[in-house]
Formats: C-alpha cells, structure tokens, sequence
C-alpha cells in the first residue's frame, strides 16, 4: 500500500493524502490554503482516483474537493451534515474566490449528487479497500477515517478532539490495533485550557460586562464554535440577551436536522430557541441597543457581520469583545489582541472595548495529542500532518522518542510504502 501526502504536510491547510493499493486509490480530503490567493494540494489525474472521503466541512480539508467534478462524477463518502455543511461553505468560498478557482457552483452541484452517505461505524467496500468514518470530535459530523486494505489498518485521524465539549463527545480512539496513523499536530507545541475551567470564566466575564449595561461581541467560526457558544451560555443559565448573526445562523439550521451527531441534542436545542436570530439590518441595529451578546461570524473578524459590530462597540469602553476561535497572524482579531487595534471604516482606529482571547479549541492541545496516541493499539507506523511552525517534527520526534514508534513528518509530494 502506498500513502502520498498531497498537501497539509509541514503546514495547515490544503489537505489531501492519497492512499493506493493495488486496484483502488482514494483521496482522503482535498483542501485548500486560505491565502490572498487560494492554494491548492498537488493534483493527482482524476482517471486515477476511484474515490474521495471527507472527513469534515472547513475550508482546508473540503474547499478543493469540486476539481474532482468537472468532468465526471466520483463517489464521494462523507456523512449528509458535513455535506450541507461543506456546500454551505464551498459556496461562500466560491462566492468570494470564484476569480481565482478553477471550479463554479455547477461542480459543487455535481459533487453533492455524488454523495455517498456514510454514518459512523458503517463499513463500506470500494475496491480492495474497506473504510468506516468514525466520531473525531471536531465539528458536527466530523470524522477520523479507518482503511483496511491488503492486511494494513491505517487510521486517518483528520482534525479531532478528545475533550467532551458541550456541543459534542470527544473521539475514542479505540480502533483495535493499527498498522499506520496519519494525525494532526496543529497544537503540538501548546496547552488548551481545561474546558470547564475556561467555560466558567468565559460566562463570569461575559455576565461582568453586561450587567455594567455593556454588550458583548463573540465573533466566531460559523460551523461549531457559534454553536458551541450558544451551548454553553445555554448550560450555564446564562439569563439576557442573545443574538446570532452571519453564517451561524444557516449552519445552525442544518445542524437542528442532525441532531444525533450531537453529545446533548436537548441543550443544542435549547440554546437554539433561546437566542435571537438576525434576519436583517433592523435586527442588527436593534441587537446592539441593549445589553447582551452577540455570537457572529466571522471569527477572525475578517468581514461578515463581526466588522459592523466591531465598528459600533469598539468605541466604548463598557462593551468587549471576546474572540473565541484561533487567530492566525495578519487578521483583524490578531492585530486585534497585539495591538489593540482594528480597522473600521478603512480606518485604523484605538478600540475603547474591553477584548480578550478565551482558547476554545477544537483540536486536541499537546497533553491530548500524546494521550491519543498512548491510547492506539499495536505499534503503528506514524505519520505527523497538518501542522505548522516546526510541529509536525516535533510531535513525530515526542512519538519516537517517548513511544518508542517510527514516526516521521512527511514534506509535500513525499509517498511512503507501508
């Protein structure tokens, strides 16, 4: 069996890693970098491919997938959530990037026709090949991806968590033993505060600020972390105002319809019914008139709703806003963080507003990583991916060393017999 890493590897985004027996090859993901210009994996020629797997819906593991539906179609194997989700935000993407894609809507269309549904723990044939996608904890739907094929088990853990979040049950990580592992390492090199602990100041700040007649801005990723936020004001008896604006709203609806994908599908639903949705511009005008919060995206504040609120609660100092998602360099919420900062109206300008970065993560932190991988049986050949600033090494180095396995971080274009 042969594993090609396409994209992904030494780095986060543009995932793509072909996995070749004899008789089959599929694509597990095929994502792409969110630059000023999309970057894209390397290609393989559509006629090679009997198959691609989705493991979840960011842009970085799905935004590259329609390539494969210009001509023809190939079956595509991900569960129904994370394909609405995907089109949700394939479309976006398509809407915002066209110029530079190779691809239009007709081939997103063409890719969700070819959909091959696949719910947890259903194995499924293509080829010599047999797959399952199981829980990884990550988003709504998300899935780590399980192949047997000529007497190998190889475990493709995607993006996955295995921290119970009030939004969803982390990934087991019982799979038997297992002959490879390719697993991510985006917070290798870091700790996640504990997730209650982080919960309960998240709450106690936001109750602070707008009990003082102060609102509270919550920009966040519109697929799982808006809806997590919801969650937790929900747990914790939060008792004002709360609104729910951009791209969350229409993935909120989606995830109503898959509500078994969810750890506590009555919580989801009440933190549904209890927040205001944002239909139109009087909403968004009569939102910021009273204390309270408002969950938006986008989560860097790179555009979407966040940006207008962020130009009306930034002048005053009783309001805050609090980034829940991670910031990578260069946006707005990290410029944000460093420097007090932020561009409204095109113009650079102090914000008055208390703000403050609260680490909801989805991913595993370092100490979850390494618990992960203690947790796999057999002695698995590991392959470290999809992880930036020297992490990729160093978490294959703390598997070599501490574990005792033979692991490596592969670069891209790198194919390994196994």
């Amino acid at each position: 069996m042969k594993i090609g890493f396409l994209g992904g590897a030494r780095e986060v985004g543009r995932i793509g890693i072909a996995v070749k027996t004899e008789k089959t090859q599929v694509l597990l993901d095929y994502g792409v970098m969110l630059n000023n210009e999309p970057g894209f994996p390397m290609h393989v020629p559509p006629k090679e491919v009997d198959g691609l797997i989705l493991t979840h819906s960011h842009l970085d593991h799905s935004g590259a997938l329609p390539i494969y539906y210009i001509e023809g179609k190939k079956p595509l194997y991900t569960n129904k959530l994370n394909l609405e989700l995907s089109q949700l935000l394939i479309q976006d993407f398509i809407h915002l990037s066209s110029y530079y894609l190779p691809f239009e809507y007709l081939e997103l269309k063409t890719m969700l026709r070819s959909n091959k549904h696949l719910d947890f723990g259903v194995e499924e044939n293509l080829g010599d090949m047999r797959f399952q996608l199981l829980n990884a904890g990550h988003t709504p739907g998300s899935a780590s991806v399980l192949i047997e094929a000529e007497g190998k088990r190889v475990l493709y853990t995607s993006d996955f968590n295995i921290i119970d979040s009030q939004l969803l049950a982390g990934a087991s990580m019982d799979y038997g033993d297992l002959d490879v592992v390719i697993m991510e390492s985006t917070y290798a090199n870091e700790e996640h505060t504990e997730r209650r602990a982080l919960e309960k100041r998240f709450v106690e700040s936001v109750t602070e600020v707008v009990e003082k007649g102060g609102t509270v801005l919550v920009p966040a990723f519109g697929v799982g972390r808006s809806q997590e936020m919801a969650c937790i004001l929900a747990a914790y008896h939060f008792e004002y105002p709360v609104v729910l604006d951009g791209m969350a709203r229409e993935a909120s609806r989606i995830i109503m319809n898959y509500k078994e994908f969810l750890r506590d599908p009555k919580l989801f639903m009440n933190a549904m019914h209890s927040v205001d949705w944002v239909e139109s511009w009087r909403d968004r005008r009569k939102a910021l008139k009273s204390p309270g919060v408002i969950i938006s995206t986008a989560g860097m504040l790179k555009g979407g709703p966040a940006a207008f609120y962020v130009s009306k609660l930034g002048k005053k100092a009783n309001n805050a806003i609090f980034l829940v998602s991670y910031q990578i360099p260069g946006t707005p919420g990290k410029e944000l963080l460093e420097k007090g900062i932020c561009t409204i109206d095109g113009k650079l300008r102090k914000i008055k507003a208390r703000y403050e970065h609260f680490d909801f993560s989805s991913h595993c932190g370092a100490s979850q990583l390494k618990e992960a991988l203690r947790r796999l049986g057999g002695k698995p050949k590991v392959f470290v991916v999809h992880g930036a600033e020297k992490n990729c090494e160093l978490f294959a180095g703390w598997a070599k060393n501490e574990l005792g396995l033979e692991a490596m971080a592969p670069k891209t274009g790198d194919a390994f017999e196994v």
